[in-house]
């Protein structure tokens, strides 16, 4: 069966056709109750990601430390990791997305940009981290509590150059808690806490 929908893309009709299966999504999703199909598309993902680089911070200002693992310490952050150290609230630890660094790069008009110059703790690939940002999943064998976005201060500009801040609105990734300390390594896997 194909279902036909028009929406407005750069003021152009678009036609978008899906072809869904009986017994698929779309019956889960019981499109007679709108926010219940929102609440069903939230659950879904397209894949798992993985942890890509890990970064410490050992003081306030102090260059990144990159490691291959690290360990998630329960309502505390990254150990060793300044965040973690001074103090234990929500913004515990801070997660970007690898896919946003070329973005960022291009963005400043720089051919590259590391995540060094960005200042979080785990970078991640293959899972949008916006849809993690407000509820559990797992690191490895650590469950963390999205808090929120992560959004730029003003050191960005003077780690990117003019505009630094600007191209970071939007890609600086999300904050996270603690709720269950593991240790962590590059190309752990990252998911929904329910579908690990």
């Amino acid at each position: 069966m194909a279902e036909i929908c028009f929406c407005a893309v750069a003021a152009r009709a678009v036609r978008c056709v899906w072809y869904v299966a009986p017994g698929d999504l779309s019956e889960s999703l019981n499109m007679a109750e709108p926010h219940m199909a929102l609440r069903a598309l939230l659950t879904q993902r397209p894949c798992p990601g993985r942890i890509t680089w890990i970064g410490l911070r050992e003081q306030r200002a102090a260059p990144m430390r990159v490691v291959d693992h690290a360990h998630l310490v329960e309502e505390e952050g990254v150990l060793g990791d300044y965040a973690s150290v001074r103090r234990a609230g929500t913004r515990q630890v801070s997660l970007m997305q690898a896919e946003h660094l070329p973005v960022i790069a291009a963005l400043c008009a720089r051919s590259a940009v590391t995540p060094e110059q960005l200042r979080r703790n785990i970078v991640v690939s293959g899972i949008n981290l916006l849809a993690l940002r407000s509820r559990r999943f797992r690191v490895g064998d650590a469950v963390l509590q999205g808090v929120g976005t992560c959004e730029p201060c003003s050191k960005m500009e003077l780690a990117l150059g003019i505009g630094g801040y600007n191209a970071m609105r939007g890609h600086g990734g999300i904050l996270a808690r603690v709720l269950q300390g593991a240790h962590i390594r590059v190309g752990d896997r990252v998911d929904f806490e329910s579908d690990v």
